[in-house]
């Protein structure tokens, strides 16, 4: 019994040890280049792009088969009543010599379906990196409207004591009172929406990088302002030049052009050679086999125009793969010019901002130094505290929105992720 008792003890013991382990355990600390790192490591989009990339590999692999011997094995048996059991075994060969140079263009054009893929990873990375940047900075802006919230409800109790103690002495209505109350009340039900806001940015930021959702962080990057130094007009050239949308369309170009020689094929001879051996009688062959070797030629002089067609629908999509690069062209300006003057916004908006907040600090010290001196108003606080917090709001706001839109700017050029 007392062995029982011990054995107990000892189980209770280690249950509290590890509830105490996981309670203190510490939070993952991440800065910007980790969520970056663990995203594209983690993240399922990168790994299906991955696949996607093996897959063309594969088919490469497979059109190049067109220019390679064929191998073929038949046997066959039969009985009847008639005659006793019959063998026949043949082994045929075929090689394809020439086919209008259908398999090289099939080759160069499973090779362009590499490319597409690979840069289609890369495209993938670059769209991680900017989910990962966003939601990182969203965090890091959800964290300080919490704060701002804070300080609200901070300062509004500040005032509320003292709006209770001159009650207390007589000095003041009820009313002004209830207002203060009031005013505290609300200034919660903001923190806990601001709370609220964080849990679900940090809810985001755990998916992106595909972590465990209760997973706590602790993020060691702060909303900051750097200035960027890039114009639009350099923005705009390495983007043609480097986002993997600008290099897609142009491999669908010279896709296209590859599509035209499989089509023209048709029109030319095809050559091939084979060989062939059989016996009968038996499952391995003996010394009185027979064989044969061969080649043929073969030229579709007339079809009918299916070969003219098919050359007319390359040409088509060939005219449409033009298209698109202009398409895409417009496309990758506009994404470019977004991000770039969303950015230089949000830089005009940091500049008015600072000062703001320091204003209305001073307001709201004046406002409050005034009330304790009985010449100011409970509405003269409110009215301080409203704009302070309006003002801290719009700097976090604005910091935000020139963090991401510069990030966004990066992406809009195709700057590769290994490089950010």
């Amino acid at each position: 019994m007392l062995k029982l008792k011990s054995k107990a003890a000892y189980i209770a013991a280690g249950l509290i040890f590890l509830q105490q382990t996981f309670a203190f355990a510490a939070p993952t600390e991440l800065s910007l280049q980790d969520s970056i790192n663990y995203t594209l490591k983690n993240n399922p989009s990168i790994q299906i792009a991955d696949q996607d990339k093996k897959k063309s590999e594969l088919s490469v692999n497979e059109t190049k088969a067109g220019n390679m011997p064929t191998l073929s094995l038949g046997s066959g048996y039969s009985k009847s009543n008639s005659t006793s059991d019959k063998w026949n075994n043949d082994l045929r060969m075929s090689w394809q010599l020439y086919n209008g140079g259908r398999t090289e263009a099939q080759i160069s054009q499973a090779k362009l379906g590499v490319r597409t893929a690979d840069l289609n990873v890369e495209k993938t990375k670059q769209q991680l990196t900017l989910d990962a940047t966003t939601n990182y900075y969203g965090v890091l802006e959800a964290q300080n409207m919490l704060t701002v919230n804070q300080e609200s409800v901070s300062n509004l109790q500040a005032h509320l004591n003292i709006v209770q103690a001159k009650y207390q002495e007589g000095m003041v209505a009820k009313s002004e009172l209830l207002r203060a109350e009031v005013e505290v009340a609300n200034a919660n039900q903001n923190l806990i929406k601001a709370q609220n806001q964080y849990d679900l940015a940090v809810s985001s930021l755990l998916t992106t990088m595909h972590m465990d959702s209760g997973t706590e962080l602790k993020l060691n990057g702060a909303l900051t302002y750097q200035p960027d130094t890039r114009t639009l007009e350099q923005a705009i050239q390495y983007a043609k030049q480097n986002r993997p949308e600008a290099l897609q369309a142009k491999v669908s170009v010279d896709s296209a052009q590859k599509g035209i020689e499989i089509a023209e094929s048709g029109k030319r001879p095809s050559v091939s050679l084979s060989a062939s051996t059989g016996w009968n009688d038996s499952v391995l062959p003996g010394n009185d086999n027979s064989w044969s070797v061969g080649a043929s030629a073969n030229w579709d002089i007339f079809d009918a125009g299916v070969t003219k067609s098919r050359v007319s629908q390359a040409e088509t999509s060939l005219a449409k793969a033009n298209l698109q690069v202009e398409q895409t062209w417009d496309s990758i300006d506009q994404d470019v010019r977004q991000s770039y003057l969303n950015m230089k916004e949000a830089e005009k908006r940091l500049t008015s901002t600072d000062v703001t907040v320091n204003k209305a600090n001073e307001d709201l010290y004046i406002a409050q130094e005034s009330y304790k001196a009985g010449v100011g108003t409970n509405l003269d606080v409110f009215d301080s505290q409203l704009a302070l917090t309006q003002a801290k709001t719009n700097h976090v706001q604005a910091l935000y929105d020139y963090n991401v839109n510069k990030a966004k700017l990066d992406k809009a050029m195709g700057i590769s992720a290994g490089s950010l």
